[in-house]
């Protein structure tokens, strides 16, 4: 089965956030001072986001991917990546995370029925590094990937948000990364969104600065949302995300759940449907609701972004 939604996009791609919390404040997806921490009571359980899975599961989503927040800091997430694999082992499922905590839990997580990472990575400079994530150390997501690899997840991506002025001159550094090394490493334009919103256009850079860098690249597919590259003689992979410069909705396949349960039929809108305490076909009904509310595009470069939620609070 699979469902389109009114556009004609078949929507085969749930992200689902399980927490807001994250033990970094990078400076472009929270404020300095955090934010809000909701009651347990108002956060979905894991039960609660099974029951989200197995319904969109029903209307055809095949492939998930857990988000924040920082995963890892949920309290029983492997339970949840096991009710998951459980409910049809070939449902593609995936992990966004900062990695600085991945080092003791990447085998759990492998055997718990995982089957891709995407590792957030915005520097490899300690001092930068530190200054983007207010305290983190890019050793522990380091430690992380290696971790990882040695667990048996192969085609590891690599999450890099383009930052002007900030680590603009390390893109040579991350490049570098695929020369001897099997792992995918994506540029990601900043969005002007939640703390990024109100930002001067001088700290947004788009991704043609790459495209000048990968002159004798081979562009070998479009994966998703990502243009992906290879230089010669390098056994990674270099893919650019636009959604800035080179809009994707035409080819958007997603929806997205809060940890708090609402459904937000696009990353940049304020829309929500409330999917807490609904089970059985009331749930496949509401989220199929969500699909056909799905907009034809967002609206960046006219209105902007009309979400109040930080990026922490959506999931990416």
């Amino acid at each position: 089965m699979s469902i389109q939604d009114s556009f004609g996009r078949t929507i085969q791609y749930l992200r689902l956030s399980v927490t807001d919390l994250c033990n970094y404040r990078c400076i472009y997806c929270m404020p300095q001072e955090g934010v809000c921490k909701k009651s347990h009571a108002d956060m979905l359980s894991i039960e609660e986001m099974t029951e989200i899975v197995r319904a969109a599961h029903t209307l055809g989503i095949n492939k998930v991917r857990l988000t924040g927040g920082e995963p890892l800091v949920r309290k029983g997430l492997t339970t949840l990546c096991r009710n998951i694999k459980a409910i049809d082992s070939a449902i593609e499922l995936g992990i966004t995370t900062n990695g600085a905590l991945l080092a003791p839990m990447a085998m759990e997580l492998k055997d718990a029925g995982v089957d891709r990472l995407n590792i957030s990575l915005d520097s490899i400079d300690p001092k930068t590094f530190k200054e983007i994530t207010r305290g983190g150390d890019p050793q522990d997501v380091l430690d992380g990937i290696k971790a990882a690899q040695n667990a048996g997840f192969d085609n590891i991506k690599i999450n890099t948000v383009l930052l002007k002025g900030i680590n603009d001159g390390e893109l040579y550094d991350f490049i570098r990364l695929t020369k001897d090394n099997a792992i995918h490493v994506r540029f990601i334009e900043l969005m002007p969104l939640g703390v990024a919103k109100d930002w001067e256009s001088d700290r947004f850079m788009t991704t043609a600065m790459i495209e000048s860098m990968l002159q004798n690249a081979e562009l070998l597919r479009i994966d998703g949302v990502a243009r992906v590259y290879r230089l010669p003689d390098h056994k990674g992979t270099i893919g650019l995300i636009c959604p800035m410069s080179h809009s994707f909705c035409p080819s958007c396949n997603k929806i997205r759940v809060t940890a708090d349960g609402k459904l937000k039929p696009c990353l940049h809108s304020d829309q929500e449907i409330d999917l807490r305490g609904l089970q059985g076909k009331e749930l496949e009904e509401a989220i199929k609701s969500g699909i056909l509310q799905k907009p034809e595009s967002h609206r960046f470069g006219t209105a902007g972004a009309t979400t109040a939620r930080y990026m922490n609070e959506i999931g990416g």
